[in-house]
């Protein structure tokens, strides 16, 4: 949500602008902790969302904002200014819709804002995350290694979701090739046996009047079985619309066999990569937590780190709250407490993100392998039953004549 303020800066001089944040309390603490005191805020809801409308319409690759991350860090090291560095690459830029978004963020840094306001105006490319590391960076004067935390960042994640959609796309394949099978079985291969038989008078084998029986089936109640699968599916998604629908298909998710262990490590070793990068680049601990339970794709996961946040800020430390909520592991707890202890907390979570990033790859991994025989053996299966079931056929009306 976007909140509109009335603040004072450290100057004494009266502002205003807006700030993106989840909830009021947290667009407080941004707003103390980027140094201004509120005089007023408010929920800002324009008429139309320009980046609700923008972010429908196209969607910049993880690729192209790692690229300009470490591009731009590397000519703001060089001795360019930010401005002049964004009016380099904005040149050189391929994407047309990254190409105006380097625009804009440089005509707004131009006409006086900070350069993590001016990214902030354009959410469908720069999370939230990634703005308020640069503001941090603003304050501390290490913009060029901000910069490349959130490439590598980025480079991390994205990396990480290639890989399990790669996994599964194998089984994906193979269950489209079995239901093509089943198709081309009831509408081309079944009804050539029925007028064979029909024509010769022939007695039908027993696993031709399966697949007849099983093709009439689908014949009568197709239509019937196709739309209540339409709508469990409208349901579903119905159900899952509200935040409370939401929450409890993410709970769902998270108790499934097989799948429910691989979101879990793999969502895990976001939120450690995410808690390492913000730590390293000096975030307070506690905008950090809120931070990565917004970056956390799953619901459950994301109320846990809301909560381990708010007993956090009641003095209670990091390592305990976790500890009381087992949807974090015993290593992710133990190394949260060995970094609160020695100071090195980003060290301790990168740690914790590669041991469940490998770990999630291997149970991706494991899945695959376990799912891949079983479709291979049922595609299989159907395909041995329909060549019996040509062969009794052949045989038969040998027979026959």
């Amino acid at each position: 949500m976007q909140y509109k303020y009335v603040a004072y800066n450290q100057s004494k001089q009266l502002v205003n602008g807006k700030v993106d944040a989840p909830s009021e309390t947290v667009a407080q603490e941004m707003l103390t902790y980027s140094g201004l005191k509120t005089v007023s805020l408010k929920e800002s809801k324009p008429l139309l969302d320009m980046n609700k409308v923008r972010g429908t319409t196209y969607k910049i690759k993880n690729k192209e904002i790692i690229m300009f991350s470490r591009q731009l860090a590397l000519m703001i090291e060089s001795g360019f200014d930010i401005a002049a560095s964004l009016d380099l690459l904005e040149s050189q830029i391929g994407d047309r819709n990254l190409k105006r978004v380097v625009g804009e963020i440089t005509q707004d840094i131009r006409n006086g804002l900070k350069p993590s306001q001016a990214f902030a105006k354009h959410p469908v490319a720069f999370s939230s995350l990634y703005c308020r590391t640069i503001a941090v960076a603003e304050e501390t004067g290490n913009l060029e290694k901000a910069l490349r935390q959130m490439a590598e960042h980025i480079e991390r994640n994205a990396t990480a979701a290639k890989k399990v959609k790669g996994a599964l796309m194998y089984p994906a394949m193979t269950m489209v090739l079995g239901v093509i099978v089943v198709l081309a079985m009831v509408f081309f291969i079944v009804p050539s046996f029925e007028k064979m038989y029909a024509s010769m008078g022939a007695e039908i084998p027993i696993t031709a009047r399966l697949l007849m029986s099983f093709a009439d089936f689908l014949k009568t109640y197709g239509i019937f079985l196709l739309a209540g699968i339409v709508l469990a599916a409208i349901a579903a998604f119905a159900a899952t619309r509200s935040e409370q629908g939401k929450y409890q298909r993410d709970s769902v998710m998270l108790r499934l066999p097989l799948v429910g262990q691989v979101i879990v490590l793999s969502e895990l070793s976001r939120v450690a990569a995410t808690i390492a990068t913000l730590f390293r680049a000096g975030v307070p601990l506690p905008e950090i937590m809120t931070l990565a339970s917004q970056s956390c794709e799953n619901r459950v996961i994301a109320k846990a780190l809301t909560d381990v946040r708010q007993e956090m800020l009641q003095g209670q430390g990091l390592a305990r709250p976790m500890s009381q909520r087992p949807v974090f592991p015993p290593l992710m707890v133990q190394m949260a407490s060995v970094g609160e202890n020695t100071g090195n907390l980003d060290s301790t979570m990168e740690t914790v993100a590669a041991s469940y990033g490998m770990e999630a790859e291997d149970k991706t991994s494991a899945m695959t392998g376990l799912i891949t025989p079983i479709s291979g053996i049922l595609i299989g299966g159907f395909v041995g039953f329909l060549a019996m079931a040509m062969m009794q056929t052949m045989y038969g009306m040998m027979g026959s004549l």
